[in-house]
């Protein structure tokens, strides 16, 4: 399999430049927020400290129940103390806190009262007075905080709001790969059946580009419905697709938890943004990739502020402890969870977000984590199958063994659950991974170990989901658009690749038409009727793929594409209208033949003859332009098709003149003649529409 280089080796220098500006601004950012510069003021004695001593003092509440206080360090030999009250009466009484350190710059406080308002002061005992009592010096002013509220209706929509933006920004990321990578992919699916391997590896390579094992799968599945990939071919690539999509997760945890990216995803949106005004379409799509990476991140950073901090809402997750100490129960509970979260965001990469934020803010432990990243390799098939619901029995077969492949490998990891995920903790540990990247890793080895495991059986999966998925006749066997328009709109570039593989059988049709026909016309059967109802049937049916092709490419072409995928969709607008002209014109000509049985008409045998070398070169250019449908654009030569025009042209010149000595002659009737005539002139006009199917194909109409 012959693939190009330059589209991985394009997004290896942008990931590799990402990566690099964030190690470097984290560094940056790290320096400037470590707190090693101490104020140099000279020693304060004990008891010596004035009001005018206490400088910088401020506070700041971030959490329902707790708040930081902050002041310039002193060196104090002795003791701090803070007293605290509430704001809302002046009249209660001033809470004191100590002691502190005298060389202390920052003290949390905790145990507050929920939205809350309160006001304190920073001293220190100067003294005792006569009951033995302590004296205090405090600062010259107060400084005043509120708390939060504690998580509420407003919160949850918040939080759904930054799973929105997460969403999104994966959305624009994989659009703009999608978009610089379009003509690549799909030569790079040309060449993936040619074995098992090359397939998993284009479904990794391709899973990886998407950022969407759904996106893969479901194109999958409907190039399956297609024709263009059969089962045991797609086997290889959903397999590769599930290792393909661990990718989401590693980026994740590293760039979203170990690096500090927000502020520098800002910055290179800023950089990128002047470059969706570019004329160039490279450097527009460069910029939607950098803008979809940054707003990705920052819906990442929202995600984790919005997330209810479990010391303050204690009460949030009460509900599961019971459920967390059952054992396999609770695995199994959890790996439940896992499929529903996943169905109800329908993106498994966002799942896995949300589940390692659970895990980064103490939600939830690692092994409850590893039995949901389980349970979102089972939520991620819904959406292949959902897809397939409409589609052939091909279709509904790849998107079954989808899940059966996910669900065999939460089976025997479900049995060496409780020796696998410790000893990937261990080695994580090892390593200095932490929680996030472990189940990263997790993720990753269960993948290749179930694909490694399970690729040796294919033939044996391919039998039984054959078998559990039967067929209920020719018409469940059927290629038909209805069937595979279905669940692409994400994937609107390689979504063309399944538009040329309709005109594919959309050609196929007129082929048998024309073949129809010509047994129609020159041989004797016992049932003509039965020819002619065919001819029917398939020009209905071709009425049919124009009007859904065309429906098919209006919502493609209201995706944001590239100019030449824009251009692609225009083209196959003009195919699918140019064919239909065909099939009508076949269908006119059987009713010519029609009337000419009705009133009993005969042709002559030399034009008869001189039809059926008409018909023949009509038949030559349809095989020609079937021909070309399997090129590429840049493969196709249009010389043949322009010769066969010109011979068309020049026997249509000799026939007519033919026609009209027959009528000189009195050879046949002026009724016999326009019966004659029409074959003819309807023969050239099918020529002249294939000729524009093939200059479509090249960009040229």
């Amino acid at each position: 399999m012959k693939i190009s280089l330059k589209l991985p080796l394009s997004l290896f220098f942008i990931l590799t430049w990402v990566f690099s500006f964030s190690l470097y601004a984290n560094s940056d950012i790290a320096l400037a927020n470590n707190d090693t510069t101490v104020e140099k003021v000279a020693k304060i004695e004990t008891g010596t400290l004035q009001p005018s001593d206490f400088q910088n003092i401020f506070s700041k509440s971030e959490k329902p129940l707790e708040a930081e206080l902050y002041w310039s360090r002193l060196n104090y030999d002795g003791d701090l103390y803070i007293r605290i009250r509430s704001k809302a009466t002046k009249k209660e009484p001033w809470q004191i806190i100590g002691p502190i350190s005298g060389t202390a710059n920052h003290y949390t406080l905790d145990s507050l009262k929920n939205n809350h308002s309160y006001e304190w002061q920073l001293g220190a005992i100067t003294g005792s007075d006569g009951a033995g009592d302590p004296t205090y010096v405090w600062a010259d002013s107060s400084d005043k905080f509120q708390t939060s509220a504690s998580y509420n209706f407003w919160n949850i929509l918040t939080l759904l709001g930054a799973l929105g933006v997460f969403i999104f920004g994966m959305k624009i990321m994989s659009d703009g790969l999608q978009k610089m990578a379009g003509d690549q992919l799909r030569k790079v699916l040309k060449g993936m059946t040619s074995t098992r391997v090359t397939g998993i590896a284009t479904g990794a390579l391709v899973t990886s580009i998407l950022q969407s094992s759904s996106a893969t799968t479901v194109m999958v599945v409907s190039f399956v419905n297609a024709g263009l990939l059969t089962l045991s071919e797609s086997m290889g690539v959903i397999m590769g697709a599930n290792i393909g999509t661990t990718i989401t997760a590693w980026m994740v945890a590293y760039l979203g938890f170990k690096v500090k990216i927000t502020s520098i995803s800002l910055m290179v949106m800023g950089v990128s943004f002047p470059l969706l005004f570019a004329s160039n379409d490279r450097l527009k799509q460069l910029a939607e990739f950098i803008l979809g990476f940054g707003i990705l991140f920052i819906g990442l950073e929202y995600l984790k502020d919005s997330v209810p901090d479990i010391k303050a809402n204690p009460g949030i997750l009460e509900f599961l402890a019971p459920y967390t100490n059952m054992g396999i129960l609770s695995t199994l509970l959890f790996v439940l969870i896992g499929t529903i979260l996943t169905i109800v965001v329908q993106s498994s990469s966002a799942s896995t977000a949300i589940t390692l934020i659970m895990l980064s803010q103490g939600w939830i432990s690692f092994p409850i984590a590893a039995a949901m990243v389980l349970g979102e390799n089972i939520g991620t098939t819904i959406t292949a199958n959902i897809a397939a619901l409409v589609g052939n029995v091909y279709a509904k077969r790849a998107a079954r063994f989808h899940t059966m492949f996910n669900l065999i490998g939460v089976f025997w990891m479900l049995l060496v659950f409780n020796q696998f995920v410790p000893f990937i903790e261990t080695q994580a540990n090892g390593w200095g991974l932490g929680d996030e990247l472990a189940l990263a890793l997790y993720h990753t080895g269960f993948n290749i170990i179930n694909v490694s495991i399970l690729v040796w059986f294919v033939p044996v999966l391919e039998k039984v989901v054959i078998k559990a998925t039967p067929s209920k006749g020719h018409q469940d066997e059927e290629f038909r658009l209805q069937y595979i328009s279905a669940g692409l709109m994400s994937t609107p570039e390689l979504s063309l690749t399944e538009a040329k593989k309709e005109l594919q059988i959309f050609g196929k049709i007129i082929d048998k038409m024309s073949f129809s026909f010509s047994a129609l016309l020159f041989e004797r059967h016992k049932d003509p009727q039965a020819i002619i109802d065919k001819i029917k049937k398939r020009e209905e049916i071709t009425d049919d793929l124009e009007l859904e092709l065309g429906n098919y490419l209006t919502k493609v072409s209201e995706s944001d594409l590239s100019h030449q995928a824009s251009e692609r969709v225009r083209e196959f607008l003009s195919m699918a209208n140019d064919l239909e002209r065909v099939a009508d014109i076949y269908y006119m000509m059987t009713k010519n033949y029609q009337r000419m049985v009705k009133q009993e008409i005969k042709l002559p045998e030399d034009s008869m003859q001189e039809l059926r070398e008409m018909l023949d070169l009509v038949y030559s250019s349809i095989k020609l332009m079937r021909k070309n449908m399997e090129l590429d654009r840049d493969e196709i030569v249009l010389k043949e098709v322009y010769q066969i025009e010109s011979e068309t042209k020049s026997l249509r010149k000799k026939l007519v003149k033919n026609h009209y000595d027959r009528l000189e002659r009195n050879v046949y009737t002026s009724m016999t003649g326009v019966v004659y005539l029409d074959y003819v002139v309807r023969a050239e006009r099918i020529v002249a529409h294939i000729v524009n199917v093939n200059e479509s194909m090249v960009g040229l109409k």
